[in-house]
């Protein structure tokens, strides 16, 4: 007869279990080759993710197909999210980070499609919180000297992300409500016409709720046009901490330091070329 599998104690499972927080901090927050080619896969994936998350509204008519994708990635997102908490070093400082918490919506909108069908909209929050994300940074972001590429980054994130969040509120919200508003394309153009105040009048969403609609996405798409704006045409800063007071943004020719006057030591990259 055979002997009944034992249960490993619990001192084996509680070391296991540390090993494995280890790989993960390892994988995710290491410098090393093997963990910044993890860590660009795990960009790769996400934009894919994103891709697929964009043209979600028009691939919706597969039916059974589209809901096994759409599994699939709540599958990756939740694995994702299980082992970013492991490998953080506090789990509950992990939970006190409002971009996180976004992350968590996005993941409850794939679980729950059927539930949540009409804030499928707020999945396109993954693209901002991705390039917001530490691990982007660390990953790709470590490769500029400077911050303009980051800012600017930062800024067409929010752009890109307003329009599809507002376009998929337009088409859940107001399908149907006027006659050139049939489709995803109908809404997204709408929001774009709208957010650039072009207002050429074809597609108007009906109602004193649809108009102060277009009045908020008027509002911010120009602050949002503006800020971008902003950062194209701002002269741009490097990375480098004062050694006395810990400011880290800098002009590029800078000597002193404007917070403190310590005198700075800036590497030129530049003279390398």
């Amino acid at each position: 007869m055979k002997a009944p599998a034992r249960t490993p104690p619990p001192r084996t499972m509680k070391r296991h279990g540390l090993e494995l927080r280890a790989r993960l901090r390892y994988l995710y927050h290491g410098a090393s080759p093997l963990a910044v080619r993890f860590r660009l896969t795990v960009v790769v994936i996400d934009f894919a993710i994103i891709a697929f998350f964009i043209a979600a509204p028009l691939l919706k008519e597969q039916g059974r197909s589209f809901y096994i994708i759409d599994y699939a990635i709540a599958a990756l997102l939740a694995a994702d999210l299980v082992a970013r908490i492991a490998a953080y070093s506090d789990w509950k400082d992990w939970f006190k980070r409002p971009i996180n918490w976004i992350d968590i919506v996005v993941l409850a909108t794939l679980l729950f499609p059927a539930w949540a069908l009409n804030f499928g909209f707020l999945r396109i929050l993954r693209l901002w919180t991705l390039l917001n994300s530490d691990l982007f940074w660390r990953t790709v972001g470590h490769r500029f000297d400077n911050t303009k590429v980051e800012a600017v980054t930062r800024a067409l994130a929010a752009l890109v992300t307003f329009i599809f969040v507002a376009t998929g509120f337009v088409y859940t919200s107001f399908r149907g409500g006027h006659p050139g508003l049939v489709g995803y394309i109908d809404a997204l153009y709408f929001t774009v016409a709208t957010l650039t105040t072009t207002g050429f009048g074809d597609v108007t969403l009906p109602g004193p709720w649809g108009r102060l609609l277009s009045i908020a996405i008027m509002l911010v798409g120009i602050t949002l046009f503006l800020r971008l704006g902003q950062t194209l045409f701002r002269p741009h800063k490097v990375t480098y901490p004062c050694e006395d007071c810990g400011l880290t943004k800098h002009d590029p020719d800078a000597v002193h330091c404007k917070a403190c006057g310590n005198i700075l030591c800036i590497p030129d990259h530049g003279a390398d070329h």
